[in-house]
């Protein structure tokens, strides 16, 4: 096989994803290849957030903090099914840092995003007469609270690829570039899958977004010469049973003057994280260390009157971040923004160093306003007030949900739920033809049907029981270890089963 693109980009993360869905857009023929599964590293590990990084004030990064700041607007727009506001708690501890200093940086925060901010803005609060002090300790009793969002971060990645490849672009997971070959008139690169064996594709530019695995693909892939140097940070989250009620989050400050933050999860849950740890290993399989551990139950612990043990713990994931190595001994104060190389030493190739989740559409914008010149067809930049991402166009989710039940009453609350919350107007999608419980197929655990891993091996790319439970969704929380075997042993006989049966066919897209 040998295919020919304006662009190709390898990486399946965040940056990589949200390329590929504005350069199609802007009319370039992409292809996207991925090692792995969309999001499966660093992009599926953060701590869930769209913020604009309150601790980076303190850095006087108010550039980056500015940017994330006015993103988060435009990325609840864009998908709202996925990601929507949440309000902060800072309980305050005035040997930390002084009051005066906390109202200058919130204030600063409410307005850097600019006018058109439409987060509630910050306030003090008595803790003693607000909802979010039931849990504290009793020596809490003044706080500020602020807004920024959450999102569903490996959803985000397979968003913007579905949107991508519903443009044109071509989507190629469990597909390694093994190597890359450039010369006058573009670059050759050789892919290897275990569904097609190895082929090459020719592309016109190349793009690196392989995150933590930069530098590299272009010592070992590309074989580049460069003078770049990434410093790899590792983020370890926990997760443990609820420890509180309400809706609000929360951001403790910490004696090395680093933040934690403890967020409701998946409604039983609550999600403690993050650490920075310099890593030196291998980015493909990061792992909580037991002091990461718990150091993240410390964090909690000198704020919440109930304590938290690793005991406690029912589940941890960790991630690697790529951050620019501007030389900061700790590893907390290493820069969070990103910077891209145009590489024109022949064939053009754009490096993509760094960045956050947050600021993930302005990084793929400027991107391709550097790539565009080469193509005369590019048009021009979109994404910030263009269509919403798939089964973002119904932005009251609430509404949305009562009209879904009310057409499908048979549909459990909890389910309708969930389902709203995953995938938006495409819950027709996965619905199909159901007209009950019954019809959405045999039943995995908890509400995990046969409809939707069907629709999300068809539509998302998923093909493991972590691509299904980790990924697309958080059931792996709930399920047991059966409940696991009895979903990979369907999806075994699903991937074998000829095209056009009945276990691939099961729902109407």
């Amino acid at each position: 096989m040998s295919e020919s693109y304006d662009l190709l980009i390898v990486g399946g993360g965040i940056n990589g994803a949200g390329i590929a869905r504005d350069a199609t857009g802007r009319g370039l023929s992409v292809c996207l290849c991925e090692r792995d599964d969309l999001a499966a590293h660093t992009s599926s590990a953060s701590t869930k957030l769209i913020h604009g990084g309150l601790r980076y004030l303190e850095q006087y990064h108010f550039n980056l903090v500015g940017k994330a700041l006015a993103e988060r607007q435009v990325l609840l727009r864009a998908a709202p099914h996925i990601i929507w506001p949440l309000r902060f708690v800072l309980p305050h501890q005035s040997h930390l840092r002084p009051g005066w200093m906390i109202r200058l940086g919130l204030f600063l925060y409410d307005h850097l995003g600019g006018r058109r901010q439409v987060f509630p803005r910050s306030r003090r609060v008595s803790l003693k007469g607000h909802a979010s002090g039931a849990p504290l300790r009793d020596e809490f009793r003044t706080g500020f609270v602020y807004s920024d969002a959450w999102v569903q971060d490996a959803r985000l990645v397979v968003l913007n690829a579905m949107d991508a490849q519903e443009r044109g672009a071509t989507i190629l997971t469990r597909t390694h570039c093994v190597g890359a070959q450039r010369d006058a008139n573009g670059w050759t690169v050789q892919v290897a899958s275990a569904d097609h064996g190895t082929s090459h594709i020719r592309a016109k530019a190349l793009v690196n977004a392989t995150g933590p695995w930069a530098v590299q693909f272009l010592d070992q892939v590309a074989k580049v010469r460069h003078d770049h140097a990434l410093r790899l940070v590792k983020g370890s989250h926990i997760v443990v049973p609820r420890l509180f009620e309400h809706r609000y989050a929360y951001i403790f400050q910490q004696p090395d003057r680093r933040v934690v933050f403890a967020i409701p999860y998946e409604t039983d849950f609550t999600l403690i994280g993050t650490t920075d740890v310099d890593y030196h290993d291998d980015p493909s399989a990061p792992r909580i260390a037991p002091d990461e551990a718990q150091y993240l139950c410390d964090a909690v612990n000198r704020y919440f009157k109930r304590h938290v043990t690793p005991a406690d713990v029912v589940w941890n994931y960790s991630g690697v971040r790529p951050l620019l190595d501007d030389e900061q001994s700790n590893a907390s104060q290493v820069t969070r923004d990103y910077l891209l190389e145009m590489d024109q030493q022949g064939a053009p190739l754009l490096n993509v160093f760094g960045g956050k989740l947050t600021t993930y559409r302005k990084l793929a914008e400027e991107a391709v306003d550097l790539m565009a010149p080469l193509f005369q067809q590019a048009t021009a930049a979109w994404t910030s007030e263009g269509p919403p991402l798939p089964g973002g166009d119904r932005p009251d989710i609430d509404t949305w949900q009562s009209e879904l039940q009310a057409l499908h009453p048979w549909l459990p609350e909890s389910l309708a739920r969930r389902w709203v919350r995953s995938y938006g107007s495409r819950c027709r999608r996965v619905i199909g033809p159901a007209r009950a419980l019954a019809d959405l197929g045999e039943h995995f655990g908890h509400d995990l049907y046969q409809a939707e891993v069907d629709y999300l091996c068809k539509a998302e790319w998923a093909r493991t029981t972590d691509d299904v439970l980790w990924r697309r969704s958080k059931l792996g929380l709930r399920f047991s270890a059966p409940q696991v075997n009895k979903l990979s042993t369907y999806l075994a006989s699903r991937a074998a089963a000829p095209v056009g049966s009945a276990s691939n066919e099961h729902s109407s897209l």
